[in-house]
């Protein structure tokens, strides 16, 4: 069988990764490198950002990484130029960059609710505005928003954190419906249980993962790759014709409820 060489037909397409410092962005943005895409790493974190971008340098990668605090209208409007100004356009634009700020609905504070929304969804808006301008001008674009599991289904005790997520997904379709005319997709992701750096603590703990893997149906904790390999076909012109999709990615763990459901001598999770 032949192979075909850069099947997505990202090489030299411009790309910007929102919280691209660690995680789900940082292993976006090393495939993205690999496909011979040119990466610019926005992140608040400088100094996290700036080593991530030379690891993936000594690999090859074009990248530009952008201290630039998504929630921050100034910081976004200056990060857009300066890709512009480096690379004269913009093809995707990955919105990853969230936090989330425990607290019951009851206790949580303003102050908290409101920053993981500045962040989670406004922050959203604002990169999604400025980066979406210059592709409205080549008449094509991807936009790829890293929503959650977490906004099809309510989370306790995580203060805003779902209720943004659910807003970036009909952010996302609304996205869709007013740029699909211009040549813009946008389509959403929703990760279920990922291993980050931020959960790794919780992994330390004897029996948590194993907990965890019994809830899907792959029976296994999700990697950031995982992700990673979705985005980058939604970032394709492999996924032309999709638009305003929102595409579980989770290992079966929505699939699972009813086998949840004590049931002797039928069901394998109890």
């Amino acid at each position: 069988m032949r192979t075909t060489q850069d099947w997505l037909k990202l090489s030299g397409k411009v790309c910007v990764v929102t919280g691209a410092a660690s995680g789900i962005g940082a292993s976006i943005s090393e495939l993205l490198c690999q496909e011979g895409a040119h990466v610019a790493m926005l992140d608040r974190d400088e100094v996290a950002v700036k080593k991530m971008a030379d690891a993936l340098r000594q690999l090859g990668g074009d990248v530009l990484p952008l201290v630039c605090d998504i929630s921050q209208p100034d910081d976004v409007t200056s990060a857009a130029q300066k890709v512009l100004s480096h690379w004269q356009r913009c093809d995707v634009l990955v919105n990853n960059a969230g936090l989330l700020r425990a607290g019951s609905l009851s206790d949580v504070s303003l102050q908290d609710w409101q920053h993981v929304l500045n962040v989670n969804l406004t922050g959203y808006l604002l990169c999604s505005r400025a980066f979406v301008e210059p592709m409205k001008s080549e008449g094509r674009g991807s936009v790829v928003n890293i929503a959650s599991i977490s906004g099809l289904f309510p989370q306790s005790g995580s203060g805003s954190y779902s209720a943004s997520k659910a807003g970036v997904l009909q952010m996302s379709r609304q996205m869709a419906v007013e740029w699909g005319p211009l040549g813009i997709r946008s389509n959403a992701i929703c990760p279920g249980m990922i291993r980050t750096a931020l959960s790794a603590k919780f992994y330390e703990v004897p029996g948590f993962e194993a907990k965890r893997a019994a809830v899907t149906a792959s029976r296994r904790v999700g990697e950031s790759s995982d992700i990673a390999n979705v985005a980058l076909f939604l970032a394709s012109e492999r996924s032309a014709y999709v638009n305003g999709a929102e595409l579980v990615v989770d290992g079966g763990m929505q699939c699972m409820l009813m086998d949840m459901v004590p049931r002797p001598g039928y069901n394998q999770s109890n």
